[in-house]
């Protein structure tokens, strides 16, 4: 079983896990618990992350991985914060990274199969991989997490093109409604539509339409019909 070190919460983005796994099932858990293992330097550099360390539990997995050295979110930051030893190891295959909080947040690689304790995230947003019509999209995200998503700017729309890469669908759904009765679109958030990045402007004169991203090509918006089983985006909060 599972042990967190503090109390998991809607807020709560790090989560520490004593119970020692190997880097690739600490990865499997992360994914399914929550979002991923730590990744990145801005999420490494975050206080809130010393937060959740104990003394006891040293070295915990990143989600960094040798193969030509990546993350395990897919991101693709270049910054490197390896300690002392690092050069002198030659690290080949199969080798992972743990954070050293006692030197300053260096890095060390060890070997992936060695059991650690390890660091998951969370984000503010997440992919429901099951298909379902519009309408019990919604109600999944407001039942077990918030809303189903909005994007109200640039920042929102790259977050987001992200997630719906891993979709098993070709399109997802978002929280974009058209309404017949007063001819317009809207976010059930209530967000007003101000940014947009439809494929074409979609005609707005059909009803039991809403709007889903593409998870190719340029993740543009389009027109789907409510009945249609797709994947979708909760928003957390």
């Amino acid at each position: 079983m599972s042990v967190h070190f503090t109390e998991t919460n809607t807020t709560q983005k790090y989560h520490l896990i004593k119970d020692k796994k190997t880097w690739q099932k600490a990865q499997s858990y992360c994914r399914e618990k929550h979002t991923d293992l730590i990744s990145g330097t801005k999420q490494l550099l975050d206080g809130e992350v010393e937060k959740v360390m104990d003394s006891d539990y040293k070295y915990p997995y990143i989600g960094l991985f040798r193969d030509t050295w990546r993350w395990s979110d897919g991101n693709s930051f270049s910054f490197r914060h390896w300690n002392n030893d690092f050069i002198s190891q030659q690290p080949n295959s199969d080798r992972c990274a743990v954070t050293v909080f006692d030197d300053g947040g260096r890095w060390k690689n060890e070997n992936c199969d060695k059991r650690k304790p390890f660091i998951c995230y969370d984000d503010n947003v997440i992919l429901i991989k099951e298909k379902m019509n519009w309408e019990d999209a919604l109600y999944y995200c407001r039942d077990h997490h918030h809303d189903l998503v909005t994007i109200a700017n640039m920042d929102d729309q790259r977050l987001i093109q992200d997630k719906v890469k891993e979709a098993s669908t070709d399109y997802v759904w978002m929280g974009l409604r058209f309404t017949c009765t007063l001819d317009f679109w809207f976010w059930v958030s209530d967000e007003v539509v101000s940014y947009k990045n439809w494929a074409s402007n979609p005609p707005m004169d059909d009803c039991d339409m809403s709007g889903a991203m593409e998870t190719r090509g340029n993740h543009q918006w389009y027109k789907r019909n409510d009945a249609e089983k797709l994947n979708f985006i909760c928003s957390k909060e």
